[in-house]
């Protein structure tokens, strides 16, 4: 009887724990929740969205969105289940962030061939294993993963979480119902500021008051997940062309474009609650409240979660690890999510995806298939596998890690969608040989 151990229950665990399940093996998967939580967890379920509710951009003309597509042609847990608990957020994907997790967990832990086993774990257990424990892993397995490694250092950087309001507590006299370019539905809450208000907000945010973080400096912000009190420290401008643009946003209480828009997205499915988009944060409570409800339509805005900040752990990949996300000196040890240096929801869900496909094959002495730099899913793995990076640093998927085409299409976006085609043609090719089609156990 084949059994692989997962390490961890989130995004890259569950995925990968459901594809091996899925194709006939049995599962171990380990998971600390809820007998210990990190600082940044709140639910004991699984899956648990951290920061922002949204799985990003669903257009084929958006990296992300091919991604998400690729995963969903290859028959994703993660995908399925963000489908099917989905709230409207204009071109985007975004979740009802407790829903989401429910399901996975219902999931997971009905699986005929998965086994739950709650409890931390402190030492890399024995092979077959993925460790997929992601950039929160607590201390006594970083040093344990640090020291599989040979002592090589991981390296660190810092992600924030932005805070949550209540509906009914936005002043709708400052704002209005649209998404950008009125493209789909009007999913986004727009909170209009005018020049001498945005003025004073930066002011304010750039001053205000962080909370204490051990070695925390702008330099180490990973700039994918910035903090917005870090954006108006860098220039009066940067969060105008930032999470505050108002391009492609026209206020109806005045027939112009605002001089800034704060963007308000739906967190949950009922439309109580709202996130502040690209608002993550790392300033005290207090100062939270005090700055954000300079913002017009949040003046008497009920928080009812503020913004966190929290140190994200990241393994040296390049030289570490192959294409499959296995640790180069034993191919059936592999890691997955965002402790590899993949950056986000949907690249952690491949991560997982692609390293639990490849053990399948390999536990069965099987040589794995290799997914082509073609795909999105292919190109995050060579990126993070690639020895000759230099100064490797966290990715989200982008179309500039991914083969070039080889003839010329003009305007971005269609040739942006013709590399989207190029892949899932690819991805149509790999689906008779990827597919969980071995016999149930």
């Amino acid at each position: 009887m084949e059994q692989v151990t997962v390490v961890g229950a989130g995004l890259a665990g569950c995925e990968a724990a459901w594809q091996l399940a899925e194709r006939g093996i049995f599962v171990r998967l380990l998971e600390m929740k809820p007998q210990k939580m990190s600082p940044a967890h709140h639910s004991p379920d699984f899956a648990e969205l951290v920061c922002s509710n949204s799985l990003r951009s669903d257009r084929l003309e958006n990296a992300v969105g091919l991604l998400k597509e690729e995963l969903r042609r290859m028959g994703s847990l993660i995908l399925a289940c963000a489908d099917a608990t989905r709230v409207e957020a204009g071109g985007a994907l975004a979740v009802d962030r407790h829903g989401f997790s429910a399901m996975v967990t219902e999931k997971i832990r009905t699986h005929p061939r998965i086994t739950v086993v709650e409890g931390e774990v402190t030492e890399i257990p024995a092979p077959p294993l993925i460790v997929a424990t992601g950039p929160l892993t607590s201390e006594a397995l970083s040093e344990a993963i640090r020291a599989h490694f040979g002592g090589k250092e991981y390296l660190n950087f810092f992600d924030a979480a932005a805070p949550l309001v209540t509906a009914d507590s936005i002043d709708m006299e400052y704002a209005w119902f649209a998404s950008r370019y009125d493209r789909g539905s009007a999913d986004y809450i727009n909170c209009a500021m005018d020049a001498v208000e945005y003025a004073a907000f930066v002011h304010e945010l750039a001053h205000a008051e962080e909370a204490e973080v051990h070695g925390f400096e702008d330099k180490l912000v990973f700039e994918g997940c910035m903090p917005v009190e870090v954006m108006a420290r860098r220039g009066a401008d940067t969060l105008r062309y930032g999470p505050l643009k108002p391009v492609g946003l026209r206020d109806p209480h005045t027939g112009r474009e605002p001089h800034a828009v704060v963007q308000l997205r739906r967190d949950n499915a009922s439309g109580t609650i709202y996130n502040l988009v690209g608002f993550q944060t790392h300033l005290r409570f207090p100062e939270q409240k005090r700055v954000f409800s300079m913002i017009p339509a949040l003046k008497n805005a009920e928080f009812v979660r503020y913004g966190v900040m929290h140190r994200n752990t990241f393994i040296n990949s390049p030289g570490l690890l192959d294409c499959w996300y296995a640790d180069l000196r034993d191919p059936l040890i592999a890691f997955a999510g965002q402790m590899t240096g993949v950056e986000g929801y949907v690249e952690s869900t491949a991560s997982g995806f692609l390293a639990a496909v490849a053990m399948a094959f390999k536990v069965r002495g099987q040589e794995p298939p290799e997914f082509p730099r073609e795909t999105a899913t292919g190109a995050l793995a060579h990126y993070i596998s690639n020895p000759n990076a230099v100064n490797f640093q966290p990715m989200n998927v982008n179309f500039g890690i991914m083969t070039p085409l080889e003839y010329r299409v003009k305007g971005k976006a269609n040739k942006n969608l013709a590399i989207s085609n190029r892949a899932l043609a690819c991805i149509d090719q790999l689906l008779p040989e990827i597919s969980a089609s071995h016999p149930t156990a």
